[in-house]
């Protein structure tokens, strides 16, 4: 289904502006950049992969660089190079949690989703367990259609680290995938909510307010607190994918039959 598909795609980035990272398992510290990866333009992530790159050629070893550099690869959609990079930093770093992380969000971006599976978990300790690993490890399993492991994963999460904003969308879009957009919208109202929520967050509320017929909510809630650029590219996506009439009835249609059979 079409909009179950940019739905998931959502799970995993954001809208135009930021594609295919929403497996998030922390922050990457920058090298000699002006923002965060995640909140720059296009054109900012165009020159951010020069000079990372440049970097990275004179030192394939540097840990961080080579953590930066495959983050703004895939925010860029070069999937594939980002994780041949991870494969490089992950064999220089085999016991960095961080670096297996981020090399399991590189396998699922790139579509080996059993591999990444294996990767988030060797990186998950049993006696310091990450609430990001729970939550990656979640939405890995959502791609592959094992909703109700997802699930429990994600909660798992939010026992270690309540009310946490990621963890709460990446539930949220859960239900998308299965067609619950009220539960959905349940998740992803109160992770909107959070003052540490970021615009991804946002855009996944945008995207499920939308699917449910009200565009002119859905389009306010995209423009919030983004740059101007940032809001056309993210409304144009979304007018996108509510555009496709029949994916969205059938996702109203399977929302409709869940609500019947519960008041039955």
């Amino acid at each position: 289904m079409a909009v179950c598909c940019a739905a998931l795609a959502l799970t995993l980035g954001s809208c135009a502006t930021q594609k295919n990272d929403r497996l998030t398992t922390g922050s990457v510290p920058s090298v000699n950049l002006s923002k965060p990866i995640d909140s720059m333009t296009a054109p900012e992530l165009a020159v951010a992969e020069r000079s990372i790159g440049a970097a990275y050629d004179r030192n394939p070893k540097d840990r961080t660089t080579g953590l930066n550099y495959a983050n703004i690869l895939r925010m860029n959609g070069r999937n594939t190079q980002a994780l041949a990079v991870m494969q490089q930093v992950a064999i220089a770093n085999p016991s960095d949690r961080e670096v297996l992380a981020a090399y399991g969000k590189a396998q699922a971006a790139a579509g080996q989703l059993e591999q990444a599976l294996v990767t988030i978990g060797r990186a998950q300790t049993p006696d310091r367990p990450d609430w990001r690993l729970y939550s990656a490890e979640g939405a890995v399993l959502d791609q592959l259609g094992r909703s109700d492991e997802a699930r429990r994963k994600y909660r798992i999460a939010l026992d270690t680290q309540p009310n946490e904003p990621s963890v709460m969308s990446n539930l949220g879009m859960s239900y998308v995938l299965s067609g619950d957009l009220r539960t959905a919208e349940t998740y992803l109202k109160s992770a909107a909510a959070l003052p540490t929520a970021d615009s991804r967050v946002r855009q996944n509320l945008a995207l499920v307010v939308g699917l449910q017929g009200r565009f002119s909510e859905a389009e306010q809630i995209a423009r919030r607190e983004l740059s101007e650029t940032q809001a056309e590219a993210n409304v144009t996506y979304l007018r996108g994918m509510l555009a496709q009439q029949n994916s969205w009835a059938k996702l109203a249609d399977k929302d409709k039959a869940k609500q019947a059979q519960a008041t039955n």
